[in-house]
């Protein structure tokens, strides 16, 4: 590892030290932040391959019962019974914490009005299963999506930190320390050097 430019003076040698003291402490924080970052992601990644599995078989089930109930319902009759809501779904998006990062939450207001916004002699009961699991698969599919969305930012913020932590153990703290023993060496040299010229001036003044 290449020492730095300095000069290799006592004063120096004593702002070296300072910056690898804080170096190390810096790289001992970080570590141990990064680690309960990445502890803290793969709970989260364990729960949302979870709620992705929910929904996809949640999404998939609903699918198919309005699948069958557009082939056993004139299509008409189907769009028309869907075409108007009865009831209104409004999100609004805020941030939290995790880890000192701000990440997506999603409040969901639910108007709780009509379910089925059609008469139900009109249509079959696999709509009303359709559109009874299309609701529910709605606040998972939100779910879902604020949790991808933390996941993501915690694992950026997990690569960033582990090349600060990088950097830190394998150029700073490294080049530091070089650069301390360097100086020292150099101090060292400069003593020996000055004893010897003082023990010449000495035995000249002897003789």
């Amino acid at each position: 590892m290449a020492v730095m430019n300095v000069n290799p003076t006592r004063m120096e040698m004593k702002r070296l030290q300072q910056r690898l003291k804080t170096a190390t402490r810096g790289h001992k924080l970080l570590k141990d932040k990064t680690d309960e970052m990445i502890r803290r992601f793969i709970t989260l990644a364990e729960e949302n391959k979870r709620l992705r599995r929910e929904t996809e078989k949640d999404l998939a089930k609903a699918l198919s019962s309005f699948t069958l109930a557009r082939s056993q319902t004139d299509a008409r009759i189907v769009e028309e019974a869907i075409l108007m809501p009865g009831r209104t779904v409004k999100l609004s998006c805020h941030k939290r914490k995790v880890m000192g990062i701000d990440v997506p939450a999603i409040d969901i207001n639910d108007s709780g009005g009509e379910l089925y916004p059609y008469s139900f002699l009109s249509v079959t009961g696999q709509l009303d299963d359709s559109v009874r699991g299309l609701n529910a698969v709605l606040f998972k599919l939100i779910k879902l999506a604020e949790t991808e969305k933390t996941c993501n930012m915690l694992a950026d913020e997990i690569e960033k930190n582990k090349r600060r932590v990088n950097a830190l153990e394998n150029i700073m703290i490294p080049q530091l320390s070089e650069t301390i023993k360097y100086i020292k060496m150099k101090l060292d040299e400069s003593e020996r050097s000055a004893t010897v010229r003082l023990m010449k001036v000495k035995d000249i003044i002897n003789k």
